[in-house]
């Protein structure tokens, strides 16, 4: 059986005895993953130790994954980063011009992140992705199951069911695939995230979708004076799921909410929440916005792709091409 990053504890890392393993367990830091990942200062304030005894730890850890190639390694040629990125996958989003636009689907190894208004289908899609990523690689999907984390109470196991019955898929196998978990505050979804590797592990998740990343955080953190932190707490928040999709190959998809600028003349005047933290750690940035009846997404930031835009539509396939609703006269969904 192949080696995982849950198999590698903190004990086996070299110069972790009984007691320093203890005080690493008690601040939820269990696996060299969560190690790898973490950030310095947290690490020195579990051991009682300096910053720098604490980067060290985590260097170590970093270097113990890369040496079982559970771990990209830290130089390397384009060539081999070339061959790696042959194993990211894609999941249909259920359209054929919104897989068009994305080059394919959601990506691995990446963020993906939607935002827009009330209404945009940013859920709608969520709930979509949670089908279609069961879906053999074959047909478009990753073959694997999805967490979905609510923060919003939007989750609906009745309409996976009704997607999966639309799509001719067995709503009942669909729905035990999909993990789903309600979040009550901030420090509740950074708890999960944290643990995210094993809930991945554990239930063959392919797919983690967020349903929205910050609207917690904006709910908690209120005035200027608490911005700096609910800032950072948001950008480790983000780069840990960031790096659970590289380690895991899966993909994470996350909502945003919207804000509007009044000073704004000419143009849009929403732009996303979250500041420029959210905005450099997501890998993809997509917005969603409502024409007519009709759904219009937009690719706002790309490592690769060029600025475009689709249309698609929302009825009981979820995620659906026009074509289909004109077909259908399928109802309308928000």
């Amino acid at each position: 059986m192949a080696q995982t990053v849950l198999d590698l504890t903190v004990a086996e890392l070299e110069g972790v005895g009984q007691a320093l393993e203890k005080k690493l367990r008690e601040a939820g830091i269990t696996s060299l993953l969560d190690l790898a990942a973490a950030i310095p200062s947290e690490v020195a304030e579990a051991i009682g130790g300096s910053e720098r005894s604490a980067l060290e730890l985590v260097v170590k850890a970093q270097d113990k994954l890369r040496g079982c190639g559970l771990l990209e390694k830290e130089f390397m040629q384009a060539s081999e980063a070339y061959e790696r990125r042959k194993r990211m996958m894609r999941c249909t989003t259920g359209s054929s011009s919104l897989d068009e636009l994305l080059g394919g689907g959601i990506e691995t190894q990446a963020i993906t992140e939607l935002y827009g208004e009330y209404g945009s289908g940013k859920t709608q899609l969520c709930h979509t992705l949670c089908v279609t990523c069961q879906l053999p690689p074959s047909k478009g999907g990753l073959g694997g199951g999805a967490l979905y984390i609510d923060t919003e109470s939007t989750f609906r196991p009745e309409r996976l069911y009704q997607i999966a019955e639309a799509r001719g898929l067995d709503p009942m196998q669909v729905l035990s695939k999909v993990i789903f978990t309600r979040v009550y505050n901030s420090s509740h979804l950074e708890l999960i995230v944290k643990n995210l590797g094993e809930i991945v592990e554990k239930y063959g998740i392919r797919l983690v979708v967020v349903d929205s990343i910050i609207s917690l955080h904006r709910a908690e953190f209120t005035g200027r004076g608490t911005l700096a932190e609910r800032q950072q707490r948001l950008n480790n928040l983000i780069h840990r799921l960031l790096r659970v999709a590289e380690v895991y190959n899966i993909a994470v998809v996350v909502t945003n909410q919207v804000q509007a600028q009044p000073d704004t003349f000419f143009g849009d005047p929403t732009k996303p929440a979250g500041g420029h933290i959210i905005a450099h750690a997501c890998t993809y940035r997509i917005y969603l916005k409502k024409v007519g009846q009709e759904r219009k997404a937009i690719i706002v930031d790309s490592p690769c792709h060029p600025y475009s835009e689709a249309v698609f539509v929302v009825n009981e396939k979820g995620v659906a091409d026009v074509e289909y609703r004109r077909k259908a006269g399928a109802t309308a969904y928000t």
